[in-house]
């Protein structure tokens, strides 16, 4: 089916972005300042127009192919992994709408850089980070079910004695434990993280 086709190879393009973008988040639990700087390092790679405009349009293909899949899968799905890929991703639809909205909008209208303070403003704000934190944690737990679900439909072997429901399971335990890492990085859970001036303005500040 094109549109399956599709759908994978814009699903594929936008997994390398999201685990960079991912592994400069972990890095929050060091700090804004380290995680800035691996931000800055990152930026080298995915901000110039060749790379955002492919970024963008695997976003675009990726949620109108999604959306449709959604609509034909959601009748048929049996399985507990077929209902984890469709749900999870329609919430990663939505969210990549808002967020890539979101970003731009902060660029372009705000003129702000969307460094680490625009994406902890609202995680950091009560009660603000009411919406934020639950939006944002299952994103990352929504990602991992997509991919532990698409695991467990491609995979048809054991590995170290795990079969691939156990396998799936596993990439959504790490997904999770991944979620409330960074979560806690860029929260700063103890002692909350010191929003600049520029960037309160997202919460009304």
């Amino acid at each position: 089916m094109l549109v399956k086709r599709i759908h994978y190879y814009s699903g594929l393009t936008l997994t390398i972005f999201i685990g960079l973008h991912l592994f400069n988040h972990c890095y929050s639990l060091l700090g804004a300042a380290r995680h800035i700087e691996v931000m800055t390092i990152l930026r080298q790679f995915y901000r110039n127009v060749f790379v955002e405009t492919i970024i963008v349009m695997a976003v675009v293909t990726q949620v109108v192919s999604g959306l449709k899949l959604f609509m034909t899968g959601r009748k048929t799905a049996g399985s507990v992994f077929e209902k984890l890929q469709l749900w999870t991703g329609l919430y990663l639809a939505l969210f990549l709408v808002i967020h890539l909205g979101a970003v731009f909008a902060g660029r372009l209208l705000l003129d702000l850089d969307t460094n680490f303070y625009f994406g902890v403003a609202g995680l950091n704000s009560f009660p603000a980070n009411l919406f934020f934190i639950p939006y944002y944690g299952l994103a990352i737990i929504a990602f991992f079910g997509h991919i532990a679900a698409l695991h467990y439909k491609k995979m048809k072997r054991s590995i170290a004695g795990m079969t691939p429901g156990v396998q799936a399971k596993c990439i959504m335990i790490f997904g999770i434990c991944l979620s409330v890492g960074i979560l806690y990085g860029l929260t700063n859970y103890f002692n909350g993280v010191d929003i600049p001036p520029a960037y309160k303005v997202l919460t009304g500040g």
